[in-house]
């Protein structure tokens, strides 16, 4: 990797900044899903192992006003990161002044510190100034100000540009690395997209078809197959001249799907049949159909045969991205397209399986498969941004060998 990673920087004695990914649900001030902070401890250990000062970024959710701020404190994660790595995390409840430099300057090595909330800078005095989120120049001064060395290991904000990654790496006077986490998303994403394994399949899904007409149109002339499914499927279908019903179609984005089909000759696999209801509710009537929709029924999940066509061309595989859900994902009557395929995706023993995407990635957890694939990845706006072929100015910022 062309990066520098965390092994390269000089830890020993040094104030260390880290951008973590710790965006995580919480109910009630509890953590409900720990999985984020979890995959950011080997850095986090590494760091404390070598005698650096780990201080910690990172934000929570969305802040708009200041009601908002109380239920999106960071104090919960400090709690549970203090248990999973059975130390003390000092937390600080503010984002800068004196209270957090003093707490900084009273660190020993090996200590460990969690900064609020970086969010909390997008509303200051009540006005909504996007101090965080906007990358002010100034605050990202100042928090580079705080420390000797910075780590970016929050792949899932990598393609955002904010003051807490891009600003601290580009103000910090010693070096930006990435950890352990960065390194292997660059590493897995990069590798499948560049110099992929052949046949290279992607399988691509979710609601629609503007969200993905950049990764459809990059990936074309890199993978071998692109499976589609989910609701973007039925924009390719009026393209084509397929009835669609009462299914999610984008009208202003048909053209852009027939210039793609054209483009895409043999190389993009759609699906055959259909399960469709006649309203948008778990409990509906359903039926399968192949070919045309009938008014007043919609597509809400890939049918059967589709099923075992997209197995099909997967068999084979030896590198296999998936991004998004073949069907209405969170109705269970609507999972069993987006459950098949993941299911399949954990017999590939000799391919690499790379997963991106919230209901992806959580459809595997939900099999138990998710140990039998390659790779899951942290950041579902990140990924698909780097299967795009985009810049990520996260990654970018980071400085290099």
């Amino acid at each position: 990797m062309a990066k520098l990673t965390v092994e390269d920087l000089p830890l020993e004695g040094k104030k260390v900044l880290m951008r973590v990914d710790f965006n995580v649900p919480i109910n009630d001030g509890v953590v409900g899903d720990d999985n984020r902070i979890v995959a950011a401890l080997p850095t986090i250990k590494y760091v404390i192992d070598h005698g650096g000062r780990a201080i910690l970024f990172s934000h929570l959710g969305r802040i708009k006003k200041e009601e908002d701020k109380p239920g999106l404190s960071l104090r919960p994660v400090a709690e549970r990161l203090s248990n999973l790595l059975n130390k003390p995390v000092t937390f600080v409840p503010v984002t800068e002044g004196k209270q957090l430099e003093d707490a900084i300057d009273n660190m020993n090595n090996g200590d460990v510190l969690l900064v609020q909330n970086t969010r909390y800078e997008d509303v200051k005095d009540g006005e909504y100034v996007k101090r965080e989120s906007g990358n002010d120049p100034e605050l990202g001064k100042y928090w580079a100000s705080l420390g000797d060395v910075f780590i970016n290991d929050a792949f899932g904000t990598a393609h955002r540009k904010h003051a807490s990654n891009v600003g601290i790496a580009t103000n910090m006077p010693g070096k930006a690395a990435a950890g352990y986490l960065m390194e292997k998303e660059i590493k897995f994403l990069g590798d499948a997209v560049d110099n992929p394994q052949r046949p290279f399949v992607a399988i691509l899904g979710g609601a629609k078809v503007s969200d993905k007409i950049g990764v459809i149109d990059h990936l074309l002339d890199k993978a071998d197959k692109i499976i589609i499914g989910g609701g973007m499927a039925y924009t390719f279908y009026a393209a084509k001249g397929i009835k669609t019903g009462d299914s999610l179609v984008e009208k202003d984005k048909i053209d852009v799907a027939k210039q793609i089909l054209d483009k895409a000759g043999d190389k993009l696999v759609l699906p055959i049949d259909n399960v469709v209801a006649d309203k948008f509710d778990n409990d509906a009537n359903t039926k399968v159909v192949e070919g045309d929709i009938d008014d007043g029924w919609m597509a809400l999940d890939i049918g059967p045969k589709s099923i075992k066509e997209f197995e099909d061309v997967l068999k084979d595989a030896k590198t296999v991205v998936w991004n998004g859900p073949m069907g209405v994902f969170e109705k269970p009557n609507f999972a069993k397209g987006t459950l098949e395929v993941g299911k399949f995706l954990g017999t590939l023993a000799d391919a690499t399986t790379i997963v991106g995407g919230g209901d992806s990635t959580a459809a595997v957890k939900q099999l138990g498969v998710a140990g039998k694939l390659t790779h899951i990845s942290t950041g579902g706006g990140a990924s698909l941004t780097y299967l795009e072929g985009k810049v990520l100015p996260g990654i970018a910022a980071i400085s290099e060998k």
